[in-house]
């Protein structure tokens, strides 16, 4: 039996829905002003840091998403452990509430099809998402511009336009992965606190966890811890298992796009230094390639994410 008419029919009317939900609400209230005065923090202390250093840093205004002032860490490490909570926030109850509202089955009797209310929430939260961390970057690049009196070239306004699409992505992650647990799971408790746990285990544990198994895949040469140094083999391990998170993949991207000087963000061989001049900073492109794997993942993850959630969102049953 094939259904009659678009399978996206009714997707403005969701997402104009969502979208007004979430921005009036008092939850969004909440993680908005959580980001916001912890990020003014980090700001506050990056811009002490700079101060002094207007005529000497050719990209200053990029330093105000790195410096770190004690005992705050950098504006993007802060950005990097908040995204996620704002996107958990968003998406644990987006499917799971409607069943215990019991309104799921009443939106399901209007022209519209599962596709258009699934696709709907996530756009809503996607773009609700964009709004603040487009807020907050121009709240960044305002403090900036007011406290260092150094207008941004255009290379520093490109490079946290790169910033701030990679982190929308790095955001769509955490939000796709919250709905598909508020799919698999019917209470918003249940998928709120599994959510929250795979964030602190991807954030905190597997950090510390991924060392280990790299060396029991490829155990190191004694040889080179006789040299003080890693072996190649370990390290290359320790960084594909490290790859698996989120947040170490935002990491990545974020020290290729906001750091001209870094070229490359694994273990650096002598063969990738010839030719290059230490401390020049490199070309937006090359950073932007340098970055280009990373983004790459972590959308191919909200994708697929998504699709799984679509897939038992679509073999669900609705009952009245």
């Amino acid at each position: 039996m094939q259904r009659e008419g678009s399978p996206w029919q009714g997707l403005g009317t969701v997402t104009v829905k969502e979208l007004a939900d979430h921005l009036t609400s008092a939850r969004m209230r909440v993680l908005e002003w959580l980001i916001v005065l912890t990020a003014a923090a980090a700001l506050y202390g990056a811009i002490g840091e700079l101060r002094d250093n207007t005529a000497e840093d050719p990209f200053l205004l990029l330093r105000l998403f790195t410096v770190e002032h004690a005992p705050l860490p950098s504006f993007v490490a802060i950005l990097g452990f908040l995204i996620p909570l704002m996107a958990i926030g968003l998406g644990f109850d987006a499917v799971n509430g409607e069943h215990n509202r019991r309104t799921l089955s009443r939106i399901l009797a209007q022209p519209i099809y599962r596709d258009a209310l699934l696709a709907g929430k996530f756009v809503a939260g996607l773009g609700t998402l964009a709004i603040s961390l487009t807020c907050l970057w121009l709240l960044v690049l305002g403090l900036g511009l007011i406290f260092l009196g150094v207008p941004p070239s255009g290379e520093e306004i490109a490079r946290s336009l790169a910033f701030l699409v990679i982190a929308i992505i790095y955001a769509g992650v955490w939000l796709s992965l919250a709905m598909l647990l508020s799919i698999l799971f019917r209470s918003p408790a249940t998928a709120a606190l599994v959510a929250l746990g795979l964030w602190l285990f991807l954030a905190v544990l597997w950090p510390m966890l991924g060392p280990a198994l790299a060396q029991v895949i490829a155990t190191p040469d004694p040889r080179y811890a006789m040299l003080g140094l890693q072996d190649p083999s370990t390290m290359e391990w320790q960084q594909a298992i490290l790859r698996l998170s989120p947040n170490d993949l935002f990491g990545e991207a974020m020290l290729a796009v906001l750091s001209p000087t870094t070229r490359a963000v694994g273990p650096v061989f002598l063969e990738q230094l010839q030719g290059a001049v230490l401390g020049a900073p490199m070309p937006l492109g090359s950073s932007l390639m340098l970055a280009w794997p990373q983004t790459v993942s972590l959308l191919a993850a909200t994708i697929v994410l998504f699709a799984a959630g679509y897939v038992v969102f679509q073999r669900q049953e609705v009952r009245a």
